[in-house]
């Protein structure tokens, strides 16, 4: 499925950035020009059942990576940096092969779920049934007002189906078994995506390993200043 998309910059190397679940392209607001002033052409992408692009019934891992394949190949140009947040960073592994970017940046990604009695999908719905500026501003204590914003008009269009789609992933865990390009994984600090010996795995594996102090999950939109900054010699 060809996927609606933002974009910054009119020219130079393609960038793709891609979101994690409940959110859409504009979690970028402030990457994409960051980007776009260092020289690239920044393609954000709205994945099926957030903002802009489609509703389905299909929610799948695997159909989040078609549609990225499906939407870069009428960029008719190879991404030089792919970038992935949470969810986004799942769909990014298993695109990655078929994407073939330049390098990969994961941004704590979404690769490891709790057991199914941890792991409640429906937290998501109820979150996003009851948002306000104030419970959002709540959950994410450093993020600008703008951001609220952003958020409150991506969870009205999200579709809470993709949440039911979590539940078969619960107790598994999707860790790439290589860096099929040179890859980044850029963790929160403290991350719950990835345990200090998960991380060590994956530098094993061949992929660098970053941290930025004091950041939560949404990288990006807690300390933009410290995500441009672990993207130093990748972007």
């Amino acid at each position: 499925m060809r996927l609606a998309t933002r974009e910054w910059g009119e020219r130079g190397p393609v960038v793709l950035l891609v979101h994690g679940i409940l959110s859409d392209g504009r979690t970028w607001r402030l990457v994409g020009p960051a980007l776009a002033e260092r020289g690239y052409r920044v393609v954000a992408v709205d994945l099926r059942g957030h903002g802009a692009s489609a509703h389905v019934e299909d929610y799948s891992p695997a159909a989040y990576a078609a549609d990225l394949v499906e939407t870069v190949d009428d960029l008719a140009e190879r991404p030089a940096l792919a970038i992935g947040h949470s969810l986004g960073g799942l769909a990014l592994a298993l695109a990655v092969d078929g994407l073939r970017p330049e390098r990969a940046v994961y941004v704590d990604p979404a690769w490891r779920w709790a057991s199914l009695e941890e792991f409640d999908p429906g937290v998501f719905v109820r979150f996003a049934d009851n948002a306000t500026a104030e419970s959002v501003s709540a959950a994410n204590p450093r993020w600008a007002p703008e951001d609220v914003e952003v958020e409150l008009a991506t969870l009205a269009c999200w579709d809470r189906r993709t949440a039911d789609a979590l539940y078969p992933l619960a107790g598994r865990a999707a860790h790439p078994a290589s860096a099929v390009v040179p890859s980044l994984i850029m963790l929160a600090d403290d991350s719950y995506m990835l345990t200090a010996d998960e991380a060590a795995t994956m530098r094993e594996r061949g992929f660098e390993v970053r941290v930025v102090p004091g950041a939560g999950h949404t990288v990006h939109r807690d300390d933009l200043d410290g995500f441009m900054t672990a993207l130093d010699g990748w972007a």
